[in-house]
């Protein structure tokens, strides 16, 4: 494929507007994990008009969009998540959420965007050589939609000889892009803890056991897993998100319910914080008089990147202008990814790219920058052409 900066730069400026009003009109219609319809329909209209073949329906609301090269090449898949968080936004933006309880806090709306404005230059070149598959997939927040769409038959549909990833990414500067072979996000277990006892008037504890009062001593003491039973070399954080107990402000609740995350990079630390839990209830059971279960669910794999695809994505980054050399060392972060499912099935690689502001994912106040918009299509475009000079 031939490609050249200015033109590519060129294209994207003139189409600089349209593309915002894309980003802003997915930032305003926001849907949450696996209810992403509008979301789909959206995208789907958008890549018909640039010509592409779409699939839809993969993992529910998910879709694929594939152009068909006239040579012989590669088959690259290229990923954006399309999914919000059920957050309330808090921000006075002309285009914030007008969907109560869902907003964009993520900047999957311009994820999905830039690889829109990718899709709308490369479909109208001429020598685009091999297949690229447009991938847009829904529920990555803490749902599982990139491993739904895996066993929903996406390689097969789409098949891929790599498959690439990229996230936006607070307090890196603005269009500078981070990755580096092997682990880029950690793994993730959820938890659900249900404390049960015989509730009582909140005036005679003594006739009954206090759940809340258990509950609050195992938190306590799981806190203690990370900096007493896990070498201070390996990483693990395990946070407690949620304590669900009591309606009555006269009465000791029979139950309390704690759900959480545990995020590692090694299955060892995993099973050992995992036994620790366990006999931590136990004996929080037995010391307070109570009942404790303790379900642990396996959610992500580490993200982890193939050595050659993570060559590619550097490459890709010298041959863009997207704000400077790559960054190859820095620290993984605890986050998960569920991206991790697709590269467990197809060789490939994740990147970060700055956003150059400081308010964090997650927040209720976050909104993507539009700076980086067509920095990574530009991006996009050149990791398009990074994967033609290499044997995949």
């Amino acid at each position: 494929m031939t490609f050249s900066h200015k033109q590519a730069s060129d294209f994207f400026d003139e189409r600089a507007s349209t593309y915002r009003a894309w980003r802003h009109h997915l930032h305003q219609n926001p849907e949450i994990a696996f209810e992403e319809r509008d979301t789909a329909a959206f995208l789907a209209a958008r890549l018909g008009e640039m010509g592409l073949k779409v699939r839809q329906g993969l993992a529910g609301t998910g879709l694929v969009a594939s152009l068909e090269g006239k040579q012989a090449g590669p088959r690259i898949g290229f990923r954006a998540d399309m999914d919000a968080l059920p957050l309330t936004e808090q921000s006075s933006l002309s285009y914030r959420s007008a969907r109560p309880g869902a907003t964009h806090a993520c900047g999957h709306d311009g994820h999905m965007t830039m690889l829109l404005a990718a899709a709308d230059y490369l479909s109208g070149q001429e020598d685009v050589p091999g297949t690229l598959h447009f991938i847009f997939q829904p529920a990555e927040e803490a749902a599982g939609g990139g491993r739904v769409m895996v066993e929903d038959g996406l390689f097969d549909h789409a098949p891929c000889d790599l498959v690439f990833g990229l996230h936006n990414w607070p307090s890196l500067e603005t269009g500078r892009i981070a990755v580096r072979p092997g682990p880029m996000m950690a793994a993730m277990d959820l938890f659900r803890i249900t404390v049960s006892g015989d509730g009582v008037h909140a005036a005679l504890p003594h006739l009954g056991t206090d759940t809340i009062v258990a509950a609050g001593a195992l938190t306590q003491a799981l806190q203690a897993i990370v900096s007493r039973a896990i070498d201070p070399h390996q990483q693990l954080v395990l946070s407690i998100t949620q304590i669900h107990g009591g309606h009555s402000l006269n009465a000791l609740p029979d139950s309390v319910e704690l759900r959480g995350t545990l995020r590692y990079f090694d299955e060892g630390v995993a099973s050992t914080a995992h036994r620790r839990m366990h006999e931590m209830a136990e004996g929080v059971a037995r010391t307070h008089a109570v009942k404790i279960g303790l379900d642990i669910q396996s959610q992500y794999p580490v993200t982890t990147n193939d050595p050659d695809a993570a060559g590619i994505m550097l490459r890709a980054a010298e041959l863009s202008p997207t704000g400077g050399a790559a960054i190859t060392q820095f620290t993984p972060s605890m986050a998960s990814e569920d991206f991790a499912f697709m590269l467990a099935a197809c060789r490939g690689a994740y990147a970060w790219i700055g956003n150059g502001r400081p308010t964090a994912l997650h927040s209720p106040e976050f909104d993507f920058n539009d700076e980086i918009l067509p920095l990574g299509a530009h991006y996009w475009v050149a990791l398009a052409q990074a994967c033609q000079s290499r044997t995949v």
